[in-house]
């Protein structure tokens, strides 16, 4: 009976607190339980996930979004871990090892394409714009310095062309030692920005054969792929006098003082595409919902990152052994809207690295076929192809019919403005947004690889 009498006035008094609180505890059990349901009303059909990345500033999107919850938001549980290089990263993720992958923008578009390994991938994810940049050995840049444009106070003007390094290169090749440079891969951004930077200023940068996979044919540079974190290791040792890289790894030489970096592909071609976020064609379709729920997050991740307020919480996130790694003041170096060129030469370049704005992660069908036609102009792709090809080829790889599931639940949920969603076919308007001027139609893509001097030039064979 005392028990009971004990219960009955614990009971009581618990049910006067509660009233004596206004319901407080009753408020705080609603809150919990509205931040712990996740928002999308997608049905997930895998919700444990591995992603992988390479140790690159521009893996940021997969990071805010486990870190800042946007992936649990969606009902998924990642796992993001690093990968060694993107030969591996290709692999494990065609392999199944891997549910997706933030990846070279070349990689998904040379699968399916028949260069390489070839697989059905899918990217419905733009992971940014810019973040590279091609950096040259101390000696190499004593001997450009004298050859760049200054303006009155004695200042390099920016950008830097590779008309600048083509007596250093002469040099080389009259006292018998090849010009060698590095990029991460063949199908990288980085190689056919590197290419474009020299080939601009009548530079050859070679050319693919079946037999010669190296792209060294007729080439006055040597480019050679290296890993990105081993790019300053390799500069300093010598085996190679400059390299294109994303950050941190530019900036890592200026902090080490063994390089210094001469431009950007933000003056290479303003916001031109960078990395991608790719899964295999089998995965979304077998996992539609899932494909669209990590869309979901990783455009709020991109969205979270172009805040400026947010730029340093990001670099102490990508410091993080687990992520990129680098120091802080080398990430912040180029992630707070300035870019360091020459030791203490810090330039304001609030677009180095854009993660939203412009439409960032959004997969244009245009972006994409400027890398086919890269890789036709250089010989990766051996033949002609009709114009009609590079169209058709993009749209079975690049996804905005996922992107835009994605986006428009997104409204919905009051996540981001019905505007930031672009009316578009796929396609970027025409620009001359490069470092010679050259006009890129991405509806004329033979018209585009006959413009230039050096390289592949076409009939269409449909004609």
């Amino acid at each position: 009976m005392k028990a009971l009498l004990k219960n009955g006035i614990g009971t009581l008094l618990a049910g006067l607190l509660l009233v004596s609180c206004g319901g407080k505890t009753e408020k705080k059990s609603e809150e919990l339980a509205e931040n712990t349901t996740p928002s999308t009303s997608l049905e997930i059909e895998k919700p444990q996930l591995t992603f992988g990345f390479i140790k690159l500033t521009d893996m940021a999107p997969l990071a805010i979004a486990k870190e800042k919850g946007f992936f649990e938001d969606e009902g998924l549980f990642v796992s993001v871990e690093a990968q060694s290089n993107w030969k591996n990263v290709l692999d494990r993720v065609i392999d199944g090892q891997l549910d997706g992958s933030h990846m070279l923008a070349g990689q998904p578009i040379a699968a399916g394409a028949g260069f390489g390994r070839q697989a059905e991938l899918v990217t419905p994810f733009s992971m940014d714009l810019n973040g590279n940049g091609i950096t040259v050995s101390n000696d190499v840049w004593s001997k450009m310095k004298p050859n760049v444009p200054k303006d009155a106070a004695g200042k390099t003007i920016h950008p830097i062309k590779a008309d600048a390094l083509k007596p250093v290169i002469t040099e080389y090749k009259n006292s018998g030692k090849p010009f060698k440079m590095g990029m991460v891969f063949p199908v990288s951004t980085h190689n056919y920005e590197i290419r474009y930077w020299l080939a601009a200023a009548g530079i050859h940068p070679g050319m693919y054969t079946a037999d010669n996979v190296q792209g060294q044919i007729d080439a006055e540079v040597l480019l050679s792929v290296t890993p990105p974190p081993q790019m300053p290791a390799t500069l300093e040792a010598g085996t190679i006098y400059g390299y294109c890289v994303g950050e941190p790894w530019n900036q890592q030489a200026v902090f080490k003082g063994i390089g210094v970096p001469v431009t950007t592909n933000y003056d290479i071609w303003k916001n031109n595409p960078e990395k991608v976020f790719v899964m295999t064609k089998k995965f979304v379709d077998e996992n539609p919902n899932t494909a669209v729920a990590v869309t979901k997050a990783l455009i709020r991740a991109g969205k979270w990152l172009d805040q400026p307020e947010n730029r340093a919480e990001a670099v102490k996130i990508l410091s993080m052994s687990q992520y990129v790694g680098a120091d802080e003041a080398v990430l912040a170096n180029s992630m707070t809207g300035t870019f360091e060129f020459e030791k203490g030469d810090k330039r304001s370049m609030p677009d180095f690295n854009v993660f939203y704005k412009y439409h960032a992660t959004y997969p244009f069908y245009s972006d994409g076929i400027w890398f086919l036609t890269q890789m036709r102009r250089w010989g990766q792709i051996p033949e002609a192809k009709p114009s009609s090809w590079y169209g058709e080829t993009i749209k079975d790889i690049y996804r905005p019919d996922i992107w835009k599931k994605a986006a428009d639940i997104l409204v919905t949920e009051g996540k981001i403005p019905a505007s930031d969603i672009p009316d578009t076919d796929g396609y970027k308007p025409v620009t001359s947004d490069f470092i010679d001027g050259s006009t890129y139609d991405a509806k004329d893509p033979i018209g585009y690889i006959n413009s230039f001097t050096i390289g592949n030039k076409d009939v269409d064979p449909s004609l």
